[in-house]
Protein backbone atom coordinates (compact mmCIF):
# COMPACT_ATOMS: atom_id res chain seq x y z
CA UNK A 1 0.00 0.00 0.00
CA UNK A 2 1.65 3.13 -0.96
CA UNK A 3 1.71 5.99 1.58
CA UNK A 4 -1.05 8.08 0.23
CA UNK A 5 -3.09 5.27 -0.05
CA UNK A 6 -2.50 4.57 3.74
CA UNK A 7 -2.99 8.09 4.63
CA UNK A 8 -6.19 8.39 2.55
CA UNK A 9 -7.61 5.04 4.21
CA UNK A 10 -6.70 6.32 8.05
CA UNK A 11 -8.40 9.80 6.77
CA UNK A 12 -11.27 7.77 6.02
CA UNK A 13 -11.41 5.72 9.47
CA UNK A 14 -10.61 8.81 11.14
CA UNK A 15 -13.75 10.85 9.54
CA UNK A 16 -16.24 7.34 9.72
CA UNK A 17 -15.06 7.04 13.52
CA UNK A 18 -15.55 10.90 13.81
CA UNK A 19 -19.34 10.30 11.77
CA UNK A 20 -20.22 7.69 14.01
CA UNK A 21 -19.42 9.70 17.15
CA UNK A 22 -21.48 12.25 16.22
CA UNK A 23 -24.35 9.81 15.13
CA UNK A 24 -24.11 8.48 18.50
CA UNK A 25 -24.28 12.35 20.54
CA UNK A 26 -27.05 13.03 18.05
CA UNK A 27 -29.02 9.72 19.16
CA UNK A 28 -27.89 10.34 23.05
CA UNK A 29 -29.21 13.86 22.57
CA UNK A 30 -32.25 12.94 20.91
CA UNK A 31 -32.68 10.52 24.16
CA UNK A 32 -32.12 13.44 26.91
CA UNK A 33 -34.68 15.52 24.71
CA UNK A 34 -36.92 12.59 24.77
CA UNK A 35 -36.38 12.44 29.18
CA UNK A 36 -37.54 15.83 29.55
CA UNK A 37 -40.77 15.36 27.01
CA UNK A 38 -41.44 12.16 29.35
CA UNK A 39 -41.24 14.28 32.47
CA UNK A 40 -43.79 17.34 30.99
CA UNK A 41 -46.00 14.53 29.23
CA UNK A 42 -46.33 12.63 32.40
CA UNK A 43 -46.92 15.87 35.31
CA UNK A 44 -45.14 13.59 37.97
CA UNK A 45 -43.23 16.68 40.09
CA UNK A 46 -43.66 14.08 43.54
CA UNK A 47 -40.96 11.81 41.33
CA UNK A 48 -38.18 14.53 41.55
CA UNK A 49 -36.77 16.70 44.98
CA UNK A 50 -34.01 17.98 42.57
CA UNK A 51 -34.23 17.85 38.94
CA UNK A 52 -30.92 19.30 36.50
CA UNK A 53 -32.15 21.39 33.45
CA UNK A 54 -32.27 20.06 30.18
CA UNK A 55 -29.17 21.76 28.49
CA UNK A 56 -26.78 20.72 31.28
CA UNK A 57 -27.76 17.09 30.26
CA UNK A 58 -27.63 17.54 26.75
CA UNK A 59 -23.96 19.20 27.27
CA UNK A 60 -22.91 16.85 29.44
CA UNK A 61 -24.36 13.90 27.21
CA UNK A 62 -22.54 15.40 24.12
CA UNK A 63 -19.20 15.00 25.54
CA UNK A 64 -19.48 11.08 26.43
CA UNK A 65 -16.96 8.82 25.24
CA UNK A 66 -19.54 7.07 22.69
CA UNK A 67 -17.34 3.53 23.31
CA UNK A 68 -18.38 3.45 27.09
CA UNK A 69 -20.47 1.12 28.40
CA UNK A 70 -22.88 2.96 30.02
CA UNK A 71 -22.39 5.65 27.03
CA UNK A 72 -25.44 8.54 27.49
CA UNK A 73 -27.74 6.33 29.26
CA UNK A 74 -29.64 8.21 31.56
CA UNK A 75 -30.16 7.89 35.35
CA UNK A 76 -31.80 9.10 38.63
CA UNK A 77 -30.41 9.18 41.58
CA UNK A 78 -32.23 8.53 45.12
CA UNK A 79 -31.70 11.74 47.35
CA UNK A 80 -29.82 10.09 49.98
CA UNK A 81 -26.80 9.59 47.57
CA UNK A 82 -24.44 12.62 46.75
CA UNK A 83 -24.27 13.98 43.47
CA UNK A 84 -21.67 16.59 42.97
CA UNK A 85 -23.42 19.80 42.25
CA UNK A 86 -26.91 18.85 43.81
CA UNK A 87 -28.49 19.30 47.45
CA UNK A 88 -28.59 15.97 49.19
CA UNK A 89 -31.43 16.43 51.54
CA UNK A 90 -32.63 12.95 52.06
CA UNK A 91 -36.02 14.43 51.66
CA UNK A 92 -35.59 16.56 54.62
CA UNK A 93 -35.28 20.35 54.02
CA UNK A 94 -33.82 21.01 57.23
CA UNK A 95 -31.32 18.29 56.66
CA UNK A 96 -29.68 19.22 53.57
CA UNK A 97 -26.17 19.58 52.62
CA UNK A 98 -24.19 20.35 49.31
CA UNK A 99 -21.58 17.22 48.51
CA UNK A 100 -18.35 18.08 46.74
CA UNK A 101 -18.68 14.82 45.62
CA UNK A 102 -19.75 11.90 43.67
CA UNK A 103 -20.74 9.47 45.69
CA UNK A 104 -18.68 6.54 44.57
CA UNK A 105 -21.11 4.81 42.97
CA UNK A 106 -22.01 7.43 41.18
CA UNK A 107 -18.68 8.35 40.19
CA UNK A 108 -18.45 5.15 38.76
CA UNK A 109 -21.53 4.99 36.94
CA UNK A 110 -20.62 8.18 35.37
CA UNK A 111 -17.41 7.35 34.42
CA UNK A 112 -18.88 4.25 32.10
CA UNK A 113 -20.64 7.18 30.44
CA UNK A 114 -24.07 6.95 32.25
CA UNK A 115 -25.60 10.78 32.93
CA UNK A 116 -27.89 12.12 35.78
CA UNK A 117 -30.77 13.49 35.35
CA UNK A 118 -32.27 14.38 39.03
CA UNK A 119 -32.38 13.30 42.84
CA UNK A 120 -35.52 11.17 43.40
CA UNK A 121 -37.97 11.31 46.12
CA UNK A 122 -38.15 8.76 49.05
CA UNK A 123 -39.44 8.00 51.93
CA UNK A 124 -37.67 10.40 54.24
CA UNK A 125 -34.42 9.26 55.46
CA UNK A 126 -35.16 5.55 53.55
CA UNK A 127 -37.32 4.78 56.41
CA UNK A 128 -40.14 3.21 55.09
CA UNK A 129 -41.47 0.85 52.24
CA UNK A 130 -44.37 2.86 50.91
CA UNK A 131 -43.42 5.87 49.45
CA UNK A 132 -45.66 8.08 51.10
CA UNK A 133 -43.51 9.49 53.84
CA UNK A 134 -41.77 12.72 52.51
CA UNK A 135 -42.18 16.42 52.53
CA UNK A 136 -41.69 16.50 48.44
CA UNK A 137 -45.71 14.54 48.31
CA UNK A 138 -46.23 11.08 48.16
CA UNK A 139 -44.86 9.28 44.83
CA UNK A 140 -48.41 7.65 43.21
CA UNK A 141 -48.12 4.65 41.48
CA UNK A 142 -46.64 4.74 37.54
CA UNK A 143 -49.43 2.26 36.49
CA UNK A 144 -52.47 3.25 39.02
CA UNK A 145 -51.58 6.83 40.15
CA UNK A 146 -54.28 5.84 43.20
CA UNK A 147 -52.01 3.59 44.67
CA UNK A 148 -48.64 3.53 46.34
CA UNK A 149 -45.12 3.39 44.41
CA UNK A 150 -43.68 1.44 47.32
CA UNK A 151 -40.76 2.67 48.81
CA UNK A 152 -38.22 3.64 50.11
CA UNK A 153 -36.53 3.99 47.15
CA UNK A 154 -40.29 5.72 45.59
CA UNK A 155 -38.93 8.44 43.12
CA UNK A 156 -36.26 6.58 41.64
CA UNK A 157 -38.40 3.12 40.73
CA UNK A 158 -40.97 5.51 39.29
CA UNK A 159 -38.60 7.60 36.79
CA UNK A 160 -37.97 4.06 35.44
CA UNK A 161 -41.03 3.29 35.32
CA UNK A 162 -42.79 5.79 33.88
CA UNK A 163 -39.58 5.52 30.80
CA UNK A 164 -38.15 8.81 31.76
CA UNK A 165 -34.68 7.21 33.09
CA UNK A 166 -32.59 4.38 31.47
CA UNK A 167 -31.59 2.98 35.20
CA UNK A 168 -32.14 4.25 38.54
CA UNK A 169 -30.49 4.22 42.16
CA UNK A 170 -31.72 3.34 45.13
CA UNK A 171 -30.87 2.04 48.24
CA UNK A 172 -32.19 -1.01 50.29
CA UNK A 173 -32.44 -1.53 54.21
CA UNK A 174 -35.32 -3.62 54.01
CA UNK A 175 -37.04 -4.32 50.66
CA UNK A 176 -36.82 -0.33 49.45
CA UNK A 177 -34.70 -1.85 46.42
CA UNK A 178 -36.96 -4.60 45.46
CA UNK A 179 -40.54 -3.37 46.53
CA UNK A 180 -40.53 -0.45 44.42
CA UNK A 181 -39.17 -3.08 41.96
CA UNK A 182 -42.66 -5.46 42.16
CA UNK A 183 -45.10 -2.24 42.28
CA UNK A 184 -43.44 -0.95 39.05
CA UNK A 185 -42.94 -4.13 36.53
CA UNK A 186 -39.38 -3.75 37.24
CA UNK A 187 -36.05 -5.55 37.91
CA UNK A 188 -34.73 -4.64 41.02
CA UNK A 189 -31.19 -5.59 42.09
CA UNK A 190 -30.47 -5.45 45.72
CA UNK A 191 -26.56 -6.86 45.98
CA UNK A 192 -24.46 -8.78 48.68
CA UNK A 193 -24.16 -6.34 51.48
CA UNK A 194 -20.23 -4.19 50.95
CA UNK A 195 -20.44 -4.96 47.20
CA UNK A 196 -21.17 -1.58 46.40
CA UNK A 197 -19.74 0.84 48.85
CA UNK A 198 -21.97 3.54 50.87
CA UNK A 199 -19.02 5.89 50.47
CA UNK A 200 -21.25 9.43 49.96
CA UNK A 201 -24.62 7.40 50.72
CA UNK A 202 -27.09 8.99 53.78
CA UNK A 203 -27.66 6.02 56.01
CA UNK A 204 -30.71 4.28 57.32
CA UNK A 205 -28.99 1.42 58.91
CA UNK A 206 -25.45 1.74 57.98
CA UNK A 207 -24.31 -2.32 58.55
CA UNK A 208 -27.25 -3.02 56.58
CA UNK A 209 -27.53 -0.56 53.87
CA UNK A 210 -26.96 -1.36 50.07
CA UNK A 211 -27.04 1.00 47.04
CA UNK A 212 -29.16 -0.55 44.65
CA UNK A 213 -30.45 -0.98 40.64
CA UNK A 214 -33.60 -0.65 39.13
CA UNK A 215 -34.19 -1.13 35.71
CA UNK A 216 -36.78 -2.40 32.84
CA UNK A 217 -34.22 -4.97 31.43
CA UNK A 218 -32.04 -7.45 33.57
CA UNK A 219 -28.89 -6.64 31.67
CA UNK A 220 -28.85 -3.06 32.20
CA UNK A 221 -29.69 -3.40 35.69
CA UNK A 222 -27.02 -6.29 36.25
CA UNK A 223 -24.29 -4.17 34.31
CA UNK A 224 -24.94 -1.16 36.54
CA UNK A 225 -24.43 -3.09 39.46
CA UNK A 226 -21.18 -4.42 38.24
CA UNK A 227 -19.76 -1.52 37.27
CA UNK A 228 -20.23 -0.77 40.82
CA UNK A 229 -19.17 -2.80 42.88
CA UNK A 230 -15.54 -3.29 44.32
CA UNK A 231 -14.08 -1.97 47.78
CA UNK A 232 -13.12 2.08 47.16
CA UNK A 233 -10.87 2.21 50.11
CA UNK A 234 -13.29 4.76 52.20
CA UNK A 235 -16.26 2.78 52.89
CA UNK A 236 -14.84 -0.08 56.01
CA UNK A 237 -17.88 -2.35 54.97
CA UNK A 238 -16.39 -2.89 51.55
CA UNK A 239 -16.13 -6.42 50.38
CA UNK A 240 -14.48 -7.99 47.30
CA UNK A 241 -17.01 -10.32 45.30
CA UNK A 242 -16.36 -13.95 45.87
CA UNK A 243 -18.39 -14.35 43.08
CA UNK A 244 -20.19 -17.79 43.47
CA UNK A 245 -21.44 -17.92 40.20
CA UNK A 246 -22.14 -20.94 38.65
CA UNK A 247 -25.64 -22.93 38.65
CA UNK A 248 -26.42 -26.37 39.73
CA UNK A 249 -27.35 -28.78 36.76
CA UNK A 250 -30.56 -29.13 37.92
CA UNK A 251 -31.23 -25.79 40.15
CA UNK A 252 -33.17 -26.42 43.88
CA UNK A 253 -35.80 -23.83 43.81
CA UNK A 254 -36.94 -23.46 47.92
CA UNK A 255 -39.98 -21.80 48.07
CA UNK A 256 -42.06 -20.96 51.37
CA UNK A 257 -44.86 -23.33 53.05
CA UNK A 258 -48.59 -22.66 51.45
CA UNK A 259 -49.29 -20.95 55.09
CA UNK A 260 -46.25 -18.95 55.12
CA UNK A 261 -48.25 -17.68 51.48
CA UNK A 262 -51.67 -16.72 53.70
CA UNK A 263 -52.68 -12.90 53.66
CA UNK A 264 -51.38 -12.02 49.84
CA UNK A 265 -53.47 -9.86 47.81
CA UNK A 266 -56.26 -11.12 45.91
CA UNK A 267 -54.99 -13.17 43.03
CA UNK A 268 -51.07 -13.07 44.09
CA UNK A 269 -51.21 -16.46 45.33
CA UNK A 270 -52.37 -17.71 41.68
CA UNK A 271 -49.87 -16.00 40.00
CA UNK A 272 -46.71 -17.18 42.31
CA UNK A 273 -47.66 -20.13 41.23
CA UNK A 274 -47.62 -19.51 38.34
CA UNK A 275 -43.90 -18.70 38.44
CA UNK A 276 -43.38 -21.55 40.71
CA UNK A 277 -44.99 -23.67 37.55
CA UNK A 278 -42.78 -21.26 35.54
CA UNK A 279 -39.17 -22.87 37.04
CA UNK A 280 -40.33 -26.34 36.87
CA UNK A 281 -40.88 -25.80 33.45
CA UNK A 282 -37.74 -24.59 33.07
CA UNK A 283 -36.33 -28.47 34.46
CA UNK A 284 -35.62 -26.79 37.93
CA UNK A 285 -36.50 -28.81 41.26
CA UNK A 286 -38.78 -27.39 43.41
CA UNK A 287 -39.28 -28.09 47.16
CA UNK A 288 -41.19 -26.82 50.12
CA UNK A 289 -39.22 -25.44 52.97
CA UNK A 290 -40.15 -24.03 56.23
CA UNK A 291 -38.70 -20.05 56.12
CA UNK A 292 -40.35 -19.05 59.79
CA UNK A 293 -36.74 -18.42 61.31
CA UNK A 294 -36.41 -16.10 58.26
CA UNK A 295 -39.41 -14.42 58.98
CA UNK A 296 -38.87 -14.09 62.70
CA UNK A 297 -35.90 -12.42 61.46
CA UNK A 298 -37.42 -9.90 59.35
CA UNK A 299 -39.22 -8.79 62.51
CA UNK A 300 -36.53 -7.85 64.10
CA UNK A 301 -35.52 -5.44 61.90
CA UNK A 302 -38.52 -2.42 62.71
CA UNK A 303 -39.25 -4.21 66.10
CA UNK A 304 -36.48 -4.88 67.91
CA UNK A 305 -33.17 -3.22 68.87
CA UNK A 306 -31.96 -2.79 65.68
CA UNK A 307 -33.72 -0.06 65.18
CA UNK A 308 -31.07 1.61 67.58
CA UNK A 309 -28.75 2.23 64.34
CA UNK A 310 -31.55 4.55 62.67
CA UNK A 311 -31.37 6.71 65.36
CA UNK A 312 -27.60 6.45 65.40
CA UNK A 313 -27.65 7.81 61.85
CA UNK A 314 -30.38 10.63 62.05
CA UNK A 315 -31.71 10.62 65.66
CA UNK A 316 -29.66 13.90 66.23
CA UNK A 317 -31.10 15.79 63.48
CA UNK A 318 -34.58 15.00 64.28
CA UNK A 319 -33.90 15.89 68.36
CA UNK A 320 -32.94 19.23 66.99
CA UNK A 321 -36.10 19.46 64.95
CA UNK A 322 -38.76 18.28 67.10
CA UNK A 323 -40.31 21.28 66.12
CA UNK A 324 -40.50 20.35 62.04
CA UNK A 325 -42.35 17.33 62.76
CA UNK A 326 -45.39 17.18 60.67
CA UNK A 327 -44.14 19.68 58.57
CA UNK A 328 -40.79 19.12 56.81
CA UNK A 329 -40.09 15.86 59.10
CA UNK A 330 -42.59 13.02 58.78
CA UNK A 331 -44.47 11.90 61.73
CA UNK A 332 -44.31 8.08 61.20
CA UNK A 333 -40.50 8.49 60.31
CA UNK A 334 -39.85 10.83 63.33
CA UNK A 335 -41.57 7.95 65.37
CA UNK A 336 -39.55 5.32 64.13
CA UNK A 337 -36.18 7.11 64.62
CA UNK A 338 -36.52 8.71 67.85
CA UNK A 339 -37.97 5.25 69.15
CA UNK A 340 -34.31 4.24 67.95
CA UNK A 341 -33.28 5.68 71.25
CA UNK A 342 -34.71 3.20 73.82
CA UNK A 343 -33.44 0.10 73.27
CA UNK A 344 -29.87 -0.77 75.59
CA UNK A 345 -26.81 -2.20 74.53
CA UNK A 346 -27.96 -5.29 76.48
CA UNK A 347 -31.30 -5.49 74.10
CA UNK A 348 -28.99 -4.92 71.10
CA UNK A 349 -26.47 -7.64 72.43
CA UNK A 350 -29.66 -9.73 72.95
CA UNK A 351 -31.50 -9.55 69.48
CA UNK A 352 -27.78 -9.86 67.74
CA UNK A 353 -27.79 -13.40 69.58
CA UNK A 354 -31.51 -14.22 68.68
CA UNK A 355 -30.59 -12.99 65.27
CA UNK A 356 -27.95 -15.50 65.05
CA UNK A 357 -29.51 -18.13 65.95
CA UNK A 358 -32.85 -17.43 63.53
CA UNK A 359 -29.79 -17.45 60.45
CA UNK A 360 -28.45 -20.68 61.75
CA UNK A 361 -31.58 -22.40 61.67
CA UNK A 362 -32.55 -20.47 58.34
CA UNK A 363 -29.48 -21.66 56.52
CA UNK A 364 -29.83 -25.53 57.52
CA UNK A 365 -33.68 -25.16 56.20
CA UNK A 366 -32.32 -23.58 53.12
CA UNK A 367 -29.10 -25.73 52.25
CA UNK A 368 -29.04 -27.92 49.66
CA UNK A 369 -31.08 -25.42 47.54
CA UNK A 370 -30.13 -22.83 44.89
CA UNK A 371 -32.00 -19.74 45.83
CA UNK A 372 -35.69 -19.18 47.44
CA UNK A 373 -38.55 -18.01 45.62
CA UNK A 374 -41.17 -15.79 47.34
CA UNK A 375 -43.35 -13.08 46.45
CA UNK A 376 -41.92 -9.40 46.90
CA UNK A 377 -44.44 -8.21 48.55
CA UNK A 378 -47.76 -9.40 50.09
CA UNK A 379 -49.74 -6.19 48.65
CA UNK A 380 -50.11 -3.25 46.52
CA UNK A 381 -52.51 -0.40 48.87
CA UNK A 382 -54.24 2.63 48.03
CA UNK A 383 -52.75 6.09 48.55
CA UNK A 384 -55.95 6.18 51.17
CA UNK A 385 -55.03 2.81 52.62
CA UNK A 386 -51.52 3.66 53.88
CA UNK A 387 -52.97 6.86 55.33
CA UNK A 388 -55.70 5.49 57.08
CA UNK A 389 -53.09 3.08 58.87
CA UNK A 390 -49.25 4.52 57.73
CA UNK A 391 -47.72 1.90 60.32
CA UNK A 392 -49.19 -1.52 59.85
CA UNK A 393 -50.08 -0.52 55.85
CA UNK A 394 -46.38 -0.55 55.66
CA UNK A 395 -45.26 -3.35 58.03
CA UNK A 396 -47.38 -5.72 55.68
CA UNK A 397 -44.79 -4.61 53.25
CA UNK A 398 -41.77 -5.95 54.05
CA UNK A 399 -42.83 -9.68 55.16
CA UNK A 400 -40.47 -11.57 52.36
CA UNK A 401 -37.73 -8.71 52.51
CA UNK A 402 -36.92 -7.68 56.15
CA UNK A 403 -34.70 -10.72 56.86
CA UNK A 404 -31.91 -10.29 53.38
CA UNK A 405 -29.92 -7.96 54.98
CA UNK A 406 -29.63 -9.22 58.38
CA UNK A 407 -28.67 -11.93 57.60
CA UNK A 408 -26.37 -10.94 54.30
CA UNK A 409 -28.22 -12.10 51.55
CA UNK A 410 -28.35 -10.94 48.11
CA UNK A 411 -31.78 -10.59 46.38
CA UNK A 412 -33.17 -10.24 42.78
CA UNK A 413 -36.66 -8.78 41.90
CA UNK A 414 -37.92 -9.33 38.84
CA UNK A 415 -41.58 -9.13 37.26
CA UNK A 416 -43.74 -11.94 37.33
CA UNK A 417 -46.66 -10.37 35.15
CA UNK A 418 -50.16 -8.98 36.17
CA UNK A 419 -53.18 -9.08 38.56
CA UNK A 420 -56.02 -7.35 38.01
CA UNK A 421 -54.33 -5.14 35.90
CA UNK A 422 -51.26 -4.11 38.18
CA UNK A 423 -47.65 -5.51 38.01
CA UNK A 424 -46.55 -8.77 40.38
CA UNK A 425 -43.96 -9.25 41.21
CA UNK A 426 -41.20 -12.32 42.72
CA UNK A 427 -37.74 -12.41 44.69
CA UNK A 428 -35.16 -14.64 44.29
CA UNK A 429 -32.85 -14.64 47.35
CA UNK A 430 -29.75 -16.63 48.37
CA UNK A 431 -26.58 -16.72 50.23
CA UNK A 432 -24.06 -13.63 50.14
CA UNK A 433 -22.03 -13.28 46.41
CA UNK A 434 -24.54 -15.79 44.73
CA UNK A 435 -25.70 -12.48 42.97
CA UNK A 436 -24.66 -13.84 39.64
CA UNK A 437 -26.03 -17.08 40.12
CA UNK A 438 -29.48 -15.36 41.15
CA UNK A 439 -29.12 -13.06 37.45
CA UNK A 440 -28.55 -16.23 35.93
CA UNK A 441 -31.92 -17.86 37.22
CA UNK A 442 -33.94 -14.91 37.03
CA UNK A 443 -32.78 -14.30 33.60
CA UNK A 444 -33.95 -17.64 32.55
CA UNK A 445 -37.54 -17.26 33.88
CA UNK A 446 -37.72 -13.73 32.33
CA UNK A 447 -36.64 -15.22 28.99
CA UNK A 448 -39.26 -16.25 26.22
CA UNK A 449 -39.29 -20.18 25.64
CA UNK A 450 -40.17 -22.15 22.63
CA UNK A 451 -42.07 -25.62 23.15
CA UNK A 452 -40.66 -27.68 20.62
CA UNK A 453 -42.33 -31.52 19.68
CA UNK A 454 -39.24 -34.25 19.06
CA UNK A 455 -40.50 -37.36 17.88
CA UNK A 456 -36.82 -39.26 17.09
CA UNK A 457 -33.15 -38.84 17.70
CA UNK A 458 -33.33 -35.95 19.77
CA UNK A 459 -36.23 -37.80 22.57
CA UNK A 460 -35.15 -38.32 26.18
CA UNK A 461 -31.87 -41.09 25.78
CA UNK A 462 -31.27 -41.03 22.36
CA UNK A 463 -28.14 -40.26 20.47
CA UNK A 464 -29.17 -36.45 20.02
CA UNK A 465 -30.39 -35.55 23.19
CA UNK A 466 -27.42 -34.12 24.27
CA UNK A 467 -27.67 -30.97 21.78
CA UNK A 468 -31.62 -29.97 23.13
CA UNK A 469 -30.02 -30.05 26.50
CA UNK A 470 -27.10 -27.75 25.74
CA UNK A 471 -29.65 -25.79 24.17
CA UNK A 472 -31.39 -25.14 27.38
CA UNK A 473 -33.74 -27.19 27.02
CA UNK A 474 -35.94 -28.87 29.78
CA UNK A 475 -38.25 -31.91 29.11
CA UNK A 476 -41.69 -30.70 29.61
CA UNK A 477 -44.49 -34.25 28.86
CA UNK A 478 -44.98 -36.55 26.69
CA UNK A 479 -47.09 -36.37 23.78
CA UNK A 480 -48.71 -37.39 20.89
CA UNK A 481 -49.66 -36.01 17.53
CA UNK A 482 -52.54 -35.82 15.91
CA UNK A 483 -53.89 -38.73 13.72
CA UNK A 484 -53.09 -37.39 10.09
CA UNK A 485 -49.16 -38.01 10.31
CA UNK A 486 -46.83 -40.57 8.72
CA UNK A 487 -43.41 -41.10 10.64
CA UNK A 488 -40.98 -42.98 8.22
CA UNK A 489 -36.97 -44.47 9.15
CA UNK A 490 -34.62 -41.64 7.03
CA UNK A 491 -31.13 -43.37 5.46
CA UNK A 492 -29.01 -40.90 7.56
CA UNK A 493 -26.24 -41.16 10.31
CA UNK A 494 -27.04 -41.41 13.11
CA UNK A 495 -30.70 -43.09 12.23
CA UNK A 496 -33.61 -40.34 12.32
CA UNK A 497 -36.90 -40.37 11.67
CA UNK A 498 -39.27 -37.88 9.44
CA UNK A 499 -42.68 -37.06 10.69
CA UNK A 500 -44.69 -35.57 7.46
CA UNK A 501 -49.17 -34.31 7.74
CA UNK A 502 -50.57 -36.15 5.06
CA UNK A 503 -54.16 -35.01 5.86
CA UNK A 504 -56.99 -36.06 7.19
CA UNK A 505 -57.82 -39.59 7.92
CA UNK A 506 -60.57 -39.91 5.23
CA UNK A 507 -57.35 -39.11 2.34
CA UNK A 508 -55.59 -41.97 4.16
CA UNK A 509 -53.19 -40.39 6.92
CA UNK A 510 -51.61 -41.97 9.62
CA UNK A 511 -54.90 -42.51 11.39
CA UNK A 512 -55.29 -45.59 9.14
CA UNK A 513 -52.64 -47.12 10.62
CA UNK A 514 -52.07 -45.63 13.99
CA UNK A 515 -54.98 -44.06 15.18
CA UNK A 516 -53.59 -42.96 18.01
CA UNK A 517 -50.98 -40.36 16.16
CA UNK A 518 -47.30 -40.55 16.64
CA UNK A 519 -45.67 -40.44 19.98
CA UNK A 520 -43.19 -37.78 21.11
CA UNK A 521 -42.33 -35.11 24.01
CA UNK A 522 -42.73 -31.58 24.26
CA UNK A 523 -39.28 -29.76 25.37
CA UNK A 524 -39.00 -26.24 26.38
CA UNK A 525 -35.85 -24.24 25.39
CA UNK A 526 -35.28 -20.57 25.68
CA UNK A 527 -35.82 -18.51 22.80
CA UNK A 528 -32.01 -17.48 22.02
CA UNK A 529 -31.07 -21.47 22.73
CA UNK A 530 -33.88 -22.27 20.30
CA UNK A 531 -32.76 -20.33 17.16
CA UNK A 532 -28.96 -21.49 18.13
CA UNK A 533 -30.68 -25.11 17.74
CA UNK A 534 -32.60 -24.17 14.89
CA UNK A 535 -29.67 -22.95 12.63
CA UNK A 536 -27.45 -26.02 13.01
CA UNK A 537 -30.66 -28.11 11.99
CA UNK A 538 -28.99 -30.15 8.82
CA UNK A 539 -31.20 -30.47 5.82
CA UNK A 540 -33.67 -32.58 5.25
CA UNK A 541 -35.01 -31.97 8.15
CA UNK A 542 -37.31 -28.96 9.13
CA UNK A 543 -39.46 -26.73 11.95
CA UNK A 544 -43.03 -26.41 11.15
CA UNK A 545 -46.45 -26.14 13.41
CA UNK A 546 -47.73 -29.73 14.27
CA UNK A 547 -51.43 -30.87 15.99
CA UNK A 548 -51.74 -32.57 18.79
CA UNK A 549 -53.92 -35.52 19.69
CA UNK A 550 -55.40 -32.72 22.39
CA UNK A 551 -56.19 -30.30 19.85
CA UNK A 552 -53.24 -27.97 20.54
CA UNK A 553 -50.71 -26.98 18.41
CA UNK A 554 -46.94 -27.10 18.91
CA UNK A 555 -43.68 -26.21 16.74
CA UNK A 556 -42.05 -29.81 16.21
CA UNK A 557 -39.78 -31.73 14.08
CA UNK A 558 -40.75 -32.23 10.81
CA UNK A 559 -39.12 -33.92 6.92
CA UNK A 560 -39.14 -32.16 3.50
CA UNK A 561 -41.57 -34.29 1.96
CA UNK A 562 -38.88 -35.44 -0.94
CA UNK A 563 -36.85 -36.64 1.95
CA UNK A 564 -39.31 -39.84 2.73
CA UNK A 565 -39.20 -41.46 -1.02
CA UNK A 566 -38.29 -44.57 -0.93
CA UNK A 567 -37.58 -44.71 3.35
CA UNK A 568 -39.22 -47.22 5.33
CA UNK A 569 -43.24 -46.09 6.75
CA UNK A 570 -43.32 -47.22 10.33
CA UNK A 571 -46.08 -44.89 11.61
CA UNK A 572 -47.85 -48.65 12.28
CA UNK A 573 -45.64 -48.90 15.04
CA UNK A 574 -46.79 -45.95 16.82
CA UNK A 575 -43.41 -43.78 17.34
CA UNK A 576 -39.51 -44.00 16.83
CA UNK A 577 -38.83 -45.70 20.22
CA UNK A 578 -40.45 -48.84 19.07
CA UNK A 579 -39.25 -48.65 16.11
CA UNK A 580 -35.73 -48.88 17.40
CA UNK A 581 -36.96 -51.30 19.75
CA UNK A 582 -37.60 -53.79 17.05
CA UNK A 583 -35.02 -52.74 14.68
Amino acid sequence: MSAAVATAASAATSAAASAASAASAATAADRVRDAFARIDAVDRPEVWITLRDRESVLREVEAVDPTLPLAGLLFAVKDNIDVAGLPTTAAARSYAYDPATDATAVARLRAAGAVVVGKTNLDQFATGLVGTRSPFGAVRNAWDPTRISGGSSSGSATAVALGIVDFALGTDTAGSGRVPAALGNLVGVKPTKGLVPNTGVVPACRSQDCVTVFARSLDLARTAAELMAGPDDVDPLGRVDLALADLPAVPRIAVPLPSQLEGLAPGWADAFAAAVDRFRALGHEVVEVDIAPLLDAASLLYDGAFVAERYAAVGAHVEAHRDQVGDDLDPSVATIVLGGARPSAADLFADQERLDVLGAVGRAALAGTTALLTPTTTWHPTLEQVAADPIGANSRMGRYTNFANLLDMASLAVPAGFVDGLPFGVMLTGPAFTDRRLAALGAAFLAPTVDLLVVGAHLRDQPLNGQLVASGGSFVREARTASDYRLYALDTVPPKPGLVRVGPVASGGAGVSSPSGIAGEVWRLPAAGFGTFVAALPAPMAIGTVALDDGTDVTGFLVEPFAVEGAADITHLGGWRAYREQS
